[in-house]
């Protein structure tokens, strides 16, 4: 490993020590000096990320993913608000998870404790350069950062005005850091840097995803890409169904919670696909449709390739089926277990299609866009997991700890025979 890494990953192990212990006060006071600090710094922020949007759409980047990079200063002041959100939100370190008094009198509790030093891999997107530090801070970890290198001066301001603002605090400042260079080689010290980092995070599309899994020797919780699904039933009101459609795709469609795929039951299908196809044409949403769609209006006829895309962009593949068993086997197929949501006015069929649909999110009668830390109250977040160890959903807070065991005697022993209390005369 090169010095500069090793310089930073050892100043995060050394930052994690000195901040695990700490209450929560002291980590809250750092966190709102660092909210007020990128509200300060916010123009000289925004002028660090003109320079890589300039060359982002030099090398001509799609303007989605430009979307995704640019800051400015309303951005600006609203990560600073959800960094405040953090601090505001109950400290995980120390809750009781589990707690009982034992037959032969021993106190047992299970706690929640920080992990000591995450890693952050993450593409084009720098409010979670902020995002996954209040995060860490909060949850008692120090972090690495290492996101995009389009977003290289973006990041580097941040997490300067970041060190610069916990350096009047009692958080130390090393537990923010940002992972050295530019090349992939930077990214494979932090994926082989087992013993210094405690878990890696990877946030982005699925070829970043499957490189660090696949490769890293640090444990990894892995967040997954957003193929998410709308699928309206026989049942739905179809004026709800429109809006909501509407809303999971063209509200923001470069996220990972953006609708990618609408099915609709057959049954309904010849009145509610000429609305749905004039509501996203008029949202400027290009539909692939199979056949069963492009019976009712112009479409982009799907590949396969179609229905198991994560497009992050004004496009939206759809499908006829016949039975909301059917929409489930597609989802099951094509599907990435991010989130799904069925429109309809049956209890039962809602009842079904969350029972029978295996993602870490499902809506009912609701936007396929909620499935958010901030939306579900948890503050920012990491990410959204789609596997299932050591958590799935959202990643918020107590997501980010890990537990010890602590159990609290009077001199218990433990003999062939049983317990005894040292010095009972037993």
């Amino acid at each position: 490993m090169t010095t500069e890494f090793l310089r930073v990953a050892h100043a995060a192990r050394e930052a994690a020590a000195e901040l695990a212990p700490l209450a929560r006060a002291p980590k809250d006071r750092a966190l709102r000096a660092v909210a007020d600090a990128l509200v300060a710094h916010a123009a000289e922020i925004v002028e660090a990320n003109a320079e890589d949007v300039e060359r982002a759409r030099a090398q001509g980047t799609s303007e989605a993913m430009v979307d995704r990079l640019r800051l400015d200063e309303a951005r600006i002041g609203a990560i600073a608000e959800a960094v405040r959100q953090v601090a505001d939100l109950p400290d995980p370190v120390g809750e009781v998870v589990r707690g009982s008094t034992l037959p032969n009198g021993l106190e047992l509790r299970q706690l929640r404790v920080p992990m000591g030093v995450i890693g952050i891999i993450y593409e084009g997107r720098p409010n979670v350069t902020v995002d996954a530090a209040a995060l860490c801070l909060k949850s008692g970890n120090a972090v690495l950062l290492r996101g995009s290198s389009s977003a290289y001066s973006s990041n580097t301001t941040l997490v300067r005005v970041m060190q610069e603002a916990l350096a009047g605090t009692e958080v130390p400042a090393g537990a923010v850091q940002l992972v050295p260079g530019l090349s992939r080689d930077s990214v494979k010290e932090l994926m082989r840097a087992r013993g210094l980092v405690d878990v890696l995070i990877p946030r982005g599309g699925a070829s970043l995803i499957n490189s660090v899994v696949e490769e890293s020797t640090v444990p990894v919780i892995e967040t997954g890409v957003g193929n998410c699904h709308v699928y309206v039933d026989a049942e739905a009101d179809q004026e709800l169904a429109v809006e909501i459609l509407v809303n999971a795709k063209a509200q923001r469609p470069s996220v990972c919670n953006a609708a990618e795929t609408f099915l609709v039951h057959a049954d309904v299908a010849g009145e509610f696909v000429p609305k749905a196809l004039d509501a996203l044409k008029a949202a400027g949403v290009t539909v692939h449709g199979d056949e069963a769609i492009a019976r009712h209006g112009e479409v982009v006829p799907a590949t396969e390739e179609d229905f198991f895309a994560e497009y992050l962009s004004y496009d939206i593949a759809a499908a006829v089926v016949g039975s909301l068993e059917e929409a489930v086997a597609h989802i099951r197929r094509y599907g990435s277990g991010h989130t799904e949501a069925i429109v309809t006015r049956s209890q039962q069929a809602a009842r079904r299609f969350v029972s029978l649909v295996d993602s870490a999110a499902v809506a009912v009668n609701a936007s396929t866009r909620f499935t958010d830390g901030g939306e579900f109250g948890f503050g920012a977040e990491i990410g959204i997991s789609t596997q299932k160890l050591h958590a799935r959903g959202p990643l918020g807070l107590p997501e980010l700890t890990s537990t010890k065991w602590v159990y609290t005697g009077d001199g218990h022993l433990r003999t062939s025979e049983g317990t005894v209390i040292a010095g009972s005369g037993s």
